[in-house]
C-alpha cells in the first residue's frame, strides 16, 4: 500500500524519541501504582473503576504524540515534498496513525496487568473490555490527527492540558454525578464517558455486549467521525 513507507518512517521517528515513548508507554502504569492506596476509599479509586481511567489517560498522551509528529512534519520541507506524490490525504493519515495503535494496545496490555497485580478483577468478557477500550484509542488517536492538522507544533502545548482535562473530568478519575449539571450533559455527549461505562459495566457487572452495545456504539460512531473529520481537515491543507 502507497502509505506503508511513510508509516514505517513515522515508526522510526516515533521509536528514536525514546523518552517521550517511554513517558507514554511508562507513566500511566506508574500513576496507577501511585494511586492505588486510594483503593481503600473504594469508589472511583477501586481498581475496577480506576482502572480504565488510567487507560483513556495515556490514550490523551498518545493524542499529543501523534498530533505533535504530525505538526511537526506540516511545518517542515519533508511534508511539501510528501504532497507531490500520489498520496492521497487519507493515506496521510493513515501513515501518521498506524505507528501509535501498537503503543495503545501496550498500554490497555501494561495497565492491565498493574491493576491485575493491584487486585483487579474481571467479571465479564475480557475481551471485550479491550474491544472497548481499543476502539476508543482509535478514537485518541483520530483526535491527534485533527489537532495535528489544524494546529501549529507550538500551538499543541496550549490544548494539552484541556484534552487531559476532558478525560480526567469526563468520569475517569471524577464521577460525573459529582460534577452534575450542563457539564455532566457535556460529558454525555462526548465518547469518554460511553467508553469508560461500557468496560466498567463488562468487568464490575459481568456485561455482555447487547448491555452495552448504546456504549460501544458511541464509542464507534465517534471514532469514525474524528477520522473522517481528520481526513477532511488534512485534504483543506493540502490544497492551501
Amino acid at each position: 500500500m502507497r502509505f506503508m513507507e511513510l508509516a514505517k518512517r513515522n515508526l522510526k521517528v516515533m521509536y528514536r524519541d525514546l523518552l517521550s515513548l517511554g513517558l507514554t508507554i511508562l507513566f500511566p502504569p506508574a500513576l496507577l501504582l501511585i494511586l492505588s492506596p486510594l483503593a481503600r476509599f473504594g469508589g472511583i479509586w477501586a481498581p475496577t473503576m480506576i482502572t480504565p481511567g488510567i487507560v483513556l489517560f495515556g490514550f490523551a498522551m498518545i493524542t499529543m504524540s501523534s498530533a505533535v509528529i504530525l505538526a511537526r512534519d506540516r511545518e517542515s520541507a519533508l511534508l511539501s515534498r510528501l504532497l507531490t506524490t500520489p498520496l492521497r490525504a487519507n493515506d496521510f493519515i493513515s501513515a501518521y496513525s498506524l505507528p501509535y495503535i501498537p503503543v495503545a494496545i501496550i498500554q490497555i496490555v501494561a495497565i492491565f496487568a498493574i491493576g491485575g497485580l493491584l487486585g483487579l478483577e474481571i467479571s465479564g468478557n475480557a475481551g471485550l473490555v479491550f474491544l472497548v477500550l481499543f476502539v476508543m484509542s482509535l478514537g485518541f488517536i483520530g483526535l491527534g490527527m485533527i489537532l495535528g492538522a489544524l494546529l501549529t507544533y507550538n500551538q499543541l502545548s496550549a490544548v494539552y492540558a484541556p484534552v487531559i482535562l476532558l478525560v480526567v473530568f469526563g468520569g475517569a478519575w471524577v464521577p460525573l454525578e459529582v460534577m452534575g449539571g450542563v457539564f455532566q450533559s457535556i460529558m454525555n455527549a462526548l465518547p469518554f464517558a460511553h467508553a469508560l461505562d461500557a468496560a466498567r459495566d463488562i468487568m464490575a457487572h459481568g456485561a455482555g455486549f447487547s448491555d452495552i452495545a448504546t456504549d460501544f456504539y458511541w464509542v464507534l460512531g465517534y471514532t469514525l467521525v474524528l477520522f473522517a473529520l481528520g481526513i477532511f481537515l488534512f485534504r483543506r491543507r493540502m490544497v492551501e
